[in-house]
């Protein structure tokens, strides 16, 4: 009997098989499904492009350059400002074209777009998180321990600088992957969450399980 019980144990464990985020939409509209969930996902790959560059850049500029962010930030000003002041002069001694300044620079839609996406994450984040820290699901729990040690790890032996341009590479890049890759990585998931619940289960059931407990008091009934 225990037996049958432990088979039907495993076959519930194995036929629980997750998907990443428990969503069953596609990853674009999960990212909001506006330009910056086509940027993650490099639909618009010049855009993309441009943004990866550019923070490579800006990454090469703080980390290797050593650059001050005031010093960074009064350079571009003056080279911005001295670029279009020459344009602009020779434009009116040579008859040119003058430099056309757009009114809006970046869309507000981009930024809606992505404070939308911040905000609908980190209200998912959080109460994920506070569910987990409850110990329900204690496989889960003691995985997200052991990964926010082995970040908190790594984190000592980077500067945050480098941790944000790290960061950045994985917003940019992981999106796609797991688009491409969607089936392989939830069945690469399920089988680690898997083999975590049969061995928590093992050791519930050598360990845990014949810890003493004390005989339950019964609730008085007023």
């Amino acid at each position: 009997m225990a037996n049958d019980t432990s088979s039907d144990s495993d076959n519930e464990i194995i036929g629980a098989r997750v998907k990443l985020f428990g969503h069953e939409k596609p990853i674009h509209q999960v990212l909001g499904g506006g330009k910056v969930a086509d940027m993650l996902l490099w639909r618009d790959r010049n855009l993309s492009a441009a943004l990866l560059g550019g923070m490579t850049v800006i990454w090469f500029l703080f980390e290797i350059v050593e650059y001050n962010f005031v010093t960074l930030l009064c350079h571009i000003s003056i080279t911005t400002m001295l670029v279009l002041f020459i344009w602009s002069t020779a434009a009116d001694i040579f008859k040119w074209k003058p430099p056309q300044i757009p009114d809006i620079i970046l869309q507000e839609s981009f930024f809606q777009s992505l404070a939308y996406i911040l905000h609908r994450r980190f209200n998912q984040l959080l109460p994920m998180l506070l569910h987990i820290s409850c110990g329900i699901d204690l496989p889960i729990f003691l995985l997200n321990i052991v990964s926010l040690y082995i970040f908190s790890v790594i984190g000592s032996y980077f500067s945050f600088v480098n941790l944000l341009y790290i960061g950045f590479l994985c917003v940019h890049t992981l999106p796609i992957v797991y688009e491409r890759y969607e089936e392989e990585i939830n069945n690469w998931v399920s089988d680690m969450i898997i083999v975590l619940r049969k061995n928590y289960r093992s050791f519930k059931k050598n360990y845990l399980n014949r810890i003493p407990r004390g005989p339950v008091k019964p609730k008085k009934t007023q």
